[in-house]
């Protein structure tokens, strides 16, 4: 009797998480482009809602955002489970000079570029949330006759914290898509 109190309150509990809990997250994938040529496949990212009301207040106190992109590149079989390819991962932060009053943003991880500093919040959220020319694998790499597709995870969050929690909290977020299927091989 006293274990079915127990997972009856549970049960509750969690009810009440799940209700508290923001219907949709404004973290979105809004371009996700990829390109075939001769030589390599590139993808084009950009996000909106990098940075929600919740990471903008952190923000804005001196606490670092972060931004992850999970590229993966997958082959489609047919009749079978797709099979993961290849993954990249770039990691970005946006961080507050309090007496500057300047932002950075900065690569943490899968890319080299300079760090980006200005006094505006919406440049430096528009250089956080592109990820422009992400070089994933070599054309040579993959089988010509193949079909293949890109899948993005997206994870934006107050001092590189996604959890429950902190999504719970609104002060992280998650996002995902996947692109069209394609092909090497030109199709007429």
């Amino acid at each position: 009797m006293r274990a079915s109190s127990l997972a009856r309150s549970l049960v509750a509990a969690a009810l009440a998480l799940a209700l508290a809990a923001p219907a949709h997250a404004d973290l979105r994938v809004s371009e996700l482009e990829v390109f075939l040529n001769d030589h390599e496949v590139t993808v084009h990212v950009v996000l909106l809602g990098a940075l929600p009301d919740g990471v903008r207040e952190g923000i804005q106190s001196g606490i670092p955002a972060h931004v992850r992109f999970s590229v993966e590149l997958w082959q489609y079989t047919r009749y079978w489970r797709d099979q993961l390819l290849t993954t990249k991962v770039v990691e970005r932060t946006l961080g507050y000079n309090v007496v500057t009053k300047e932002f950075k943003v900065t690569a943490l991880h899968g890319e080299t570029r300079p760090v980006f500093a200005t006094r505006e919040l919406r440049d430096a959220q528009r250089v956080l949330s592109e990820l422009r020319g992400l070089k994933v694998t070599p054309a040579t790499a993959l089988d010509p006759s193949a079909v293949i597709y890109v899948r993005v995870n997206a994870e934006a969050a107050l001092n590189g914290e996604n959890t429950f929690l902190t999504r719970l909290a609104g002060t992280a977020e998650q996002a995902s898509r996947q692109s069209d299927y394609r092909t090497i091989q030109r199709v007429q």
